[in-house]
């Protein structure tokens, strides 16, 4: 086999020397996977060879080596504007984010070299751009070890899922906390790929089907995107694997205790890779080779869905672009904005799914009963697939949103993602929409270094509030309005608020002394009748008030002039006609 491909190599370019265009998994034939540097220097090796491929250094990750972009241009461009300026489609694959699931890292190599060495493939880069990210999570990638993935069949060595702070770069594209991610951002911005993949292995069941995909969420699409998604893409990608023999079905999340009770279509929030682009009108895929399978038939699987996403979009180049086009134009006009959505279990689909049998049998470990699948009994069935998501909360889109400077942290990832700002020149008071936190929860542990907050409940007021020159109003009629909805309302599963960058508005800063609040409060209650009906009404409703005086004198406190005005108060506001 090894003497058969260098064979062939040699006949497409004579100056190829045996062995100079392999990579570290097919020198290896097929048990290890490219290290950092071996995947960095095979790049560079292709840049000076090629002048229709080019490695960028792109920026910063939290190891302090850079984040490198490889750029597979047909016409020798790799100017972003440029190639946007002649219609080019953009495809951006993504891979080592968790760097112990690498067959994409593997893949992408070999993929890069083929369709530089052989003209027939380039027919399919005419009107398509290919960019790598060789490995994302450069971090992880060179904490190398054989046991973090004790699920999985080979390679011999791999990364860790964790980067140099241990935060697990699939949960970080909103939040944005790593060097990695904020570089990621600027090289998105930049790019605005019209399609995204971003390549992993799974966890969980055990089955046939050695590629899973997800694939955007396509309620979560604007329609023209969606239609496009739905009733063409993923259809040819799917007919497509089946060709090449590696049949798909969609990711293995299953409703019940196995794949046959149903799979769930994933719900990717923003604080995942594909949530993320989706707020860009990217189409994005996750592709998930299956765990348990050889190593080198998940690159092998990793490969061909890459080479037939290419070849489609190639096809598909003018649907592409007219879809994102019409789906940027009607979010420009929306109005509502989906902010939260919930599974829809009435509505349900049926796959071809490729399973084994789920069984129980005594543990060897602690003799109770374990669940294992047997090889040895395969099926082929129709099984449900639940992937219709409703909206479970809407908002109505401001005219601007107004961002104090003091909350420099949101600001500055605002800016990361191109959002259009402008500063007040002068102090003044503007009439907006303020929202107060009525209720929310609080994980009671750490998730990705923060304490996340959900079940957010808010009430709204307008109030004449002063603002200083240097505050910033956001109009929402821009290309980032999706973002801007979906991180500024307090509401939104992965708005800033969620993630804590607001938490200072959660502590009250004043308080009283009962003693002298006392006398206080009897004057206020002589001063306000209404007050002091209010104070009844809640010793009607909650009886224990009854016998408890702090609790009546907090009341009180909580309903007068002295109760600080901002405690509770989400400090950005909506402008609203």
């Amino acid at each position: 086999m090894l003497l058969t491909f260098l064979s062939i190599l040699l006949q497409i370019n004579p100056v190829i020397t045996p062995g100079n265009w392999l990579t570290p998994f097919e020198k290896s034939y097929g048990k290890k996977t490219a290290t950092y540097k071996e995947c960095i220097a095979y790049y560079q090796h292709l840049d000076n060879a090629f002048d229709t491929f080019k490695l960028e250094e792109y920026g910063s990750t939290d190891s302090g080596k850079p984040l490198h972009i490889a750029i597979l241009s047909l016409d020798k461009d790799f100017n972003p504007v440029s190639l946007r300026r002649k219609n080019k489609r953009i495809l951006l694959i993504q891979n080592g984010i968790h760097p112990g699931e690498p067959e994409g890292i593997d893949a992408s190599m070999m993929l890069a070299r083929d369709y530089l060495l052989k003209k027939e493939l380039q027919a399919y880069l005419k009107d398509v751009v290919v960019l790598f990210i060789p490995i994302y999570n450069v971090d992880g990638s060179l904490n190398r070890n054989s046991y973090s993935r004790a699920n999985q069949d080979g390679p011999e060595s791999y990364g860790f899922r964790g980067n140099a702070r241990n935060l697990d770069l699939n949960r970080d594209y909103i939040k944005t906390d790593s060097r990695n991610a904020q570089t990621f951002t600027v090289l998105f911005q930049e790019w605005q790929p019209d399609i995204f993949v971003d390549t992993h292995t799974s966890n969980g069941a055990d089955y046939q089907h050695t590629m899973t995909l997800i694939a955007t969420q396509k309620d979560k699409l604007q329609g023209p995107l969606r239609e496009y998604l739905t009733s063409q893409l993923l259809p040819q990608l799917y007919v497509g694997m089946q060709k090449l023999k590696f049949p798909m079905c969609p990711y293995v999340d299953s409703k019940g205790e196995s794949p046959d009770s149903g799979l769930v279509g994933f719900l990717e929030t923003p604080r995942y890779s594909t949530g993320y682009t989706t707020l860009f009108h990217t189409i994005g895929f996750v592709t998930e080779t299956h765990m348990l399978k050889p190593f080198a038939d998940r690159v092998k699987a990793q490969y061909n869905f890459l080479d037939v996403l290419i070849r489609t979009v190639q096809k598909d180049a003018a649907k592409i672009a007219a879809a994102r086009q019409q789906a940027i134009k009607e979010m420009l006009a929306q109005k509502q904005f989906t902010i939260n959505w919930q599974l829809d279990t009435t509505t349900v689909d049926t796959i071809t799914f490729l399973g084994y049998e789920a069984k129980h049998k005594p543990s060897e470990v602690s003799g109770l009963s374990r669940l294992y699948y047997d090889r040895q009994a395969p099926y082929t069935k129709k099984i449900n697939y639940y992937n219709t998501y409703r909206a479970s909360l809407t908002v109505t889109r401001p005219t601007a949103y107004v961002v104090p400077q003091a909350w420099e942290e949101v600001i500055d990832r605002l800016r990361l993602n191109w959002v259009k700002m402008r500063t007040l020149r002068r102090d003044t008071s503007l009439t907006a929409e303020v929202y107060y936190l009525t209720d929310y929860k609080t994980g009671n542990r750490s998730y990705e270094g923060h304490y996340l907050h959900s079940g957010v409940q808010v009430r709204s007021e307008k109030q004449r509030l002063n603002y200083f020159a240097g505050d910033y109003i956001i109009p929402v009629n821009q290309p980032a309005a999706r973002f801007l909805i979906e991180t500024l309302e307090p509401q939104a599963t992965d708005s800033y608020f969620n993630w804590g960058f607001f938490d200072g508005i959660l502590q009250q800063k004043e308080y009283f002394s009962s003693y002298v609040f006392e006398d206080v409060a009897a004057k206020l209650l002589q001063q306000y009748p209404n007050l002091k009906k209010q104070l009844q009404e809640f010793i009607t409703k909650n009886p224990e008030a009854a016998k408890n005086a702090q609790a009546q004198l907090d009341f009180v406190y909580r309903h007068s002039p002295y109760y600080e005005k901002s405690h509770l108060r989400y400090p950005i506001t909506r402008i609203v006609p």
